[in-house]
C-alpha cells in the first residue's frame, strides 16, 4: 500500500514540476500562482535543485529510497528543462555593435519616479547613443529635464508623455517617451484608462509619426500581475499585442511579463502580436531586468524592446552598473537596423 501511495505522490510531483516549469502545457502561464512562479525562472530552477539534494539525502534511508530517488530525478529533470529554456533565450551579452548611419538604438528604463534623477538618465541615454528612450514611471517634468540635459550634451530629443489622473504621489501615473528629431516629428495619440485605447491601470504612450522616417513607437507600462489586478494585466498584454498589428512598430518599456506570459499572444511568428523580442534574439532573453536586489542572472526579464519584422536587432545589453542608482529596474538597450 505504501508503495502505491508513494508512486502516486511521485507522479503528482512530476506533474506539478512539469506545469511549474512550463505552465503553457495547460495554458496556465497567465493564471495565479503560475504567472508569478515562472517570472523568476532561475529561482525555480534553484528550488528544484535544492529539492533534488534533499531527496538524495533522504534516499540514504532504505525504506524510502525508491520514492526519494524518483523525486530527485523529477526535480533534476525540471531544473534541467528550466535551465535549458534560459540558455536558449540567452544568458547575457555585454556589448553592442558599433552604431552605423542606418542603425538606431532604443533604451527602456523604469525609473521608479524620483528614485532616479534626470541627469543620471540623460548621461546613460547619451552614453548609449539612444534615439528612442521609453521611461515608465517618469513624469513630464522629469522627461523634459532629461531631454534638456541630453540636448546640452549634444544629443537633442523631443519629450512626450502620457498620464492618467490619480494620486500625485504615484509615479506610475506617467510614462515619458523621448524621440530623436532625426526620426521626424511625432504626436502622442489621445488615450483613456479603459482597456480599449490604452493599458488599464498605468499608461503606455503611443507616438505616431507625423512625418519623417520613424516607426510607430509605444512606450509600454503594463500593470503588474498582482492578485487583485490579474484581469487588468491580461487585458494589458492583449492590448499591447494588438499594437503590433502594423508593419512598422517598435515597443519598449516595462511589460511586467516575461516571454512565458506572452504564449499564444504572438501572430505570424511574433512573440507579442507581430513584434519580436530583441533580447531573446540577441542573447539576453534570460537576463533579469528586475529587481535590482537580485543579480541580473537571477532576476525576471520583464522589461523588453520589441519590433516588427522591418527591424533587425543586432545587439542588446542589460545595464547592471546602475543598480545603485535608485530604481528597482535595470536599463535595457537594443540596437536595430532596418531590414
Amino acid at each position: 500500500m505504501m508503495r502505491v501511495i508513494g508512486a502516486l505522490v511521485a507522479a503528482l510531483f512530476a506533474a506539478a514540476a512539469a506545469v511549474v516549469t512550463w505552465p503553457q502545457l495547460l495554458r496556465l502561464e497567465r493564471e495565479l500562482p503560475f504567472a508569478q512562479l515562472v517570472s523568476l525562472r532561475p529561482l525555480v530552477v534553484g528550488g528544484f535543485v535544492a529539492i533534488a539534494i534533499v531527496a538524495l539525502l533522504f534516499s540514504l534511508g532504505r525504506r524510502i529510497r525508491g520514492f526519494c530517488l524518483w523525486i530527485a530525478l523529477f526535480s533534476l529533470a525540471a531544473a534541467g528543462a528550466g535551465a535549458g529554456i534560459l540558455a536558449v533565450r540567452g544568458l547575457g551579452t555585454e556589448t553592442l555593435p558599433d552604431k552605423s548611419a542606418d542603425s538606431i538604438r532604443v533604451m527602456t528604463w523604469n525609473t521608479a519616479g524620483p528614485a532616479t534623477d534626470a541627469d543620471t538618465i540623460a548621461e546613460t541615454a547619451v552614453a548609449m547613443q539612444a534615439d528612442i528612450v521609453a521611461l515608465p514611471e517618469t513624469t513630464m517634468e522629469t522627461g523634459r529635464a532629461v531631454a534638456v540635459a541630453m540636448g546640452e550634451r549634444g544629443h537633442p530629443m523631443w519629450a512626450h508623455v502620457d498620464r492618467y489622473e490619480g494620486p500625485d504621489t504615484w509615479d506610475a501615473n506617467s510614462t515619458a517617451l523621448l524621440i530623436s528629431p532625426e526620426l521626424g516629428d511625432y504626436a502622442v495619440i489621445e488615450s483613456e484608462a479603459a482597456g480599449t485605447s490604452n493599458t488599464t491601470i498605468v499608461p503606455s504612450a503611443v507616438a505616431m509619426p507625423v512625418d519623417g522616417i520613424g516607426p510607430i513607437v509605444v512606450a509600454v507600462h503594463a500593470v503588474a500581475p498582482r492578485p487583485d489586478e490579474t484581469d487588468s494585466w491580461r487585458n494589458d498584454l492583449q492590448w499591447l499585442a494588438d499594437q503590433c498589428a502594423a508593419d512598422d512598430v517598435i515597443m519598449a518599456g516595462d511589460f511586467n511579463a516575461t516571454l512565458d506570459h506572452m504564449a499564444r499572444l504572438g501572430v505570424d511568428g511574433g512573440d507579442l502580436g507581430r513584434c519580436h523580442d530583441a533580447a531573446r534574439l540577441t542573447g539576453n532573453g534570460g537576463i533579469g531586468t528586475w529587481p535590482t536586489d537580485l543579480p541580473a542572472p537571477l532576476g525576471a526579464p520583464i522589461d523588453h524592446v520589441m519590433a516588427t519584422d522591418g527591424w533587425e536587432p543586432t545587439g542588446s545589453v542589460v545595464i547592471s552598473s546602475l543598480d545603485a542608482s535608485g530604481s528597482d529596474h535595470r536599463p535595457l538597450v537594443v540596437q536595430y537596423t532596418r531590414r
